[in-house]
């Protein structure tokens, strides 16, 4: 895809360390060591800036500009210094770069970064009240001795912090807070309850390892006078929804191409993700006619298979068909240049170390693998994908907005295997740590902040608590799994329907509209119907595609077991040994449902344990209880 329009973000890690007590300029290679663990973030580049007080690093991908992008960035006005470090993409630059210039700022790159930089010297900390798109960034004030940071909406981009001795760290990725001098891997009470109770997800603002903290979506942070201040800039607020069901459609529209048109500006090979599915083809289907539009070349569009999958796909609640049927369909109605990824049982398995890595944590076993190795492959011809995630998340799409027994539970619905999760512990942990209280804590703490109005009907209502769990917990999980698989490629992974402004707007739409015709995502498909082959509008959903050969549980159950045959192996010290060769016995089916999302049964769960024991070898967290 050629220019559209030249001020393009990056897709980069940073790190920072910031004493406001001593000088700490002479610990440079600190901050050199911290930022090499960044490489696959940022592989074309990487800068430093440092002062008495702070140092920063940054590794970039370049997109534009290589010269006008650098960063970090460092501006003077009227008599301050300012400078940046960004991680991110912005969807309005063009709008907030003319505002700017009403302002008197003027432009000498074609890099968002400098629009960013100058529009919170212009703003200070309200700028996050102006931007719209992905992003993490810290702000130097030097004449104040000020660092200000901030996350986009929905923390598509990661940054995490801790504090040590004086020491203000902060960086893209946990690996990097590790590389600080007197940081260790310390894994407490908490720890074990987010990776045995809530994992693969976890609670915004919390990681598994002790006092290493995550920046929460919507938040921004100012360190100032040795305090930290947190406050979150933005939330979904309920209000009544008057639109009639001609009118909404007609917003979900516009606020929905809108989005995808501001995201497939680039100035970089781009492409989308097409698996067929209602989501994924709405995405393609725009960006198709944008090609058109603009001359453009044919769009490029991506699948992921696996090898023998037709011939080993099972169909079930989760995952009622594959994908090729309607992949087919698609790319002969948009006639886009489609390409299929396919992956083989040894390469889900030898990758689950790289997948660990790219998270820093244990997390969804071959449905990262799998996708980090898809990014790896389309890498090879492009930079840039947009994708159909978040529209379950936004639109009410997956089972458990239906399924009673989900509905029921009174827990997460996506992980309803509480007893089990338990009995993973080994013994002697177990006696002191409960999960389901610490589960049932951090579910009934969440559903405490969503607002319901007294106009809502009891299933809107219902439907509200559901909506905010999916979106806060499940869709955070979705959302750092596509940054850390596509940027440990450095791989740029766009998400149109993750847009604040679409997502605050269906949020009010009541249940009964937004299910139209009792169907998941059911507004989205009568939006959709007019424009779209019946057969995809129709298509009952189906999940990221999981590989149903069973080579791959056969795979997994030996390198579990070889894992197991290590009586010294660390997961032994974590976890219940006998559980775990009973689990090897029944080939997973311990787990009589998926044990989290609608993906993630036996030869999942066997291949998050080897990920437990990768994690434990490789981080080596002293277990604090």
């Amino acid at each position: 895809m050629r220019k559209i329009y030249e001020r393009i973000g990056f897709m980069c890690g940073f790190v920072g360390i910031v004493n406001l007590k001593q000088n700490i300029s002479y610990k440079k290679q600190i901050i050199i060591d911290m930022n090499k663990t960044l490489s696959n973030r940022g592989p074309d580049e990487c800068g430093y800036y440092t002062e008495d007080n702070i140092l920063l690093g940054h590794r970039r991908l370049i997109v534009i500009d290589p010269d006008g992008g650098k960063q970090p960035m460092t501006y003077e006005y009227m008599g301050n210094t300012y400078t940046l470090v960004y991680n991110g993409q912005l969807y309005n630059t063009k709008e907030l770069c003319e505002e700017l210039t009403q302002y008197g700022f003027t432009f000498d790159s074609h890099s968002d970064t400098e629009v960013l930089l100058k529009a919170y010297i212009c703003f200070k900390e309200n700028v996050v009240n102006k931007i719209n798109g992905i992003f993490s960034f810290a702000v130097w004030d030097s004449k104040n001795k000020r660092l200000f940071m901030a996350r986009d909406h929905f923390g598509v981009k990661p940054l995490y912090y801790c504090f040590i001795n004086n020491h203000f760290i902060f960086a893209s990725e946990i690996k990097a807070i590790l590389k600080f001098p007197g940081i260790s891997a310390r894994l407490d009470k908490q720890g074990i309850c987010e990776l045995f109770g809530i994992g693969p997800a976890h609670t915004a603002g919390t990681t598994a390892f002790k006092n290493i903290y995550e920046l929460k979506p919507a938040h921004k942070l100012s360190y100032f006078n040795n305090e930290i201040e947190l406050h979150q800039y933005w939330k979904l607020v309920s209000k009544p929804h008057t639109d009639s069901l001609g009118k909404t459609c007609e917003t979900v529209r516009y606020l929905l191409e809108d989005a995808i048109k501001r995201q497939l500006v680039s100035d970089v090979p781009l492409c989308t993700f097409l698996s067929g599915g209602l989501d994924s083809s709405i995405i393609s289907l725009y960006a198709a006619n944008y090609c058109k539009e603009h001359s453009l070349p044919p769009l490029n569009t991506y699948s992921v298979d696996y090898v023998d999958n037709d011939k080993n796909f099972v169909k079930t609640d989760f995952q009622p068909n594959s994908d090729n049927y309607y992949i087919d369909l698609m790319r002969h109605k948009l006639g886009t240049n489609h390409h299929t990824v396919i992956l083989d049982t040894p390469e889900l398995a030898n990758n689950l170390e790289d997948a660990m890595i790219a998270r820093d944590f244990p997390g969804m076993a071959d449905v990262d693998s799998s996708l980090l190795l898809f990014c790896k492959h389309v890498k090879n011809e492009a930079t840039v994908t947009l994708t159909g995630e978040c529209a379950d998340e936004i639109f009410g799409g997956y089972p458990w907005f239906f399924r009673e027994d989900a509905l029921r539970s009174g827990t997460f619905p996506w992980s309803i295997a509480l007893q089990e999760r338990q009995q993973l512990l080994n013994p002697s942990i177990a006696e002191k740590v409960d999960l389901k209280e610490y589960i049932d804590f951090r579910y009934n703490e969440s559903l405490s902040n969503v607002e319901i109005l007294d106009d809502d009907t009891s299933e809107t209502a219902e439907k509200r608590k559901i909506s905010h769990l999916t979106l806060n917990w499940f869709m955070q999980t979705l959302l750092d799994r596509s940054d850390k698989m596509g940027m440990y490629n450095g791989f740029e992974i766009r998400v149109p329907f993750c847009d604040y402004r679409l997502a605050q707007y269906v949020w009010n739409i009541p249940w009964e509209m937004k299910s139209l015709n009792g169907r998941e995502k059911g507004l989205l498909r009568y939006v959709m119907k007019d424009i779209l082959p019946s057969e995809i509008v129709d298509r009952k959903k189906s999940p990221y595609p999981k590989t149903w050969n069973p080579t791959y549980l056969k795979k997994v159950k030996e390198m579990l077991t070889k894992i197991m045959e290590d009586k010294n192996a660390p997961i032994n010290n974590l976890l219940n040994r006998e559980y775990i060769l009973e689990i090897l016995d029944t080939d997973g089916n311990a787990f009589t449902r998926p044990w989290f999302g609608q993906l993630m049964t036996g030869p999942q769960l066997m291949a998050y344990l080897c990920q437990v024991n990768m994690w434990l070898e490789r981080y080596q967290p002293k277990i604090e209880l």
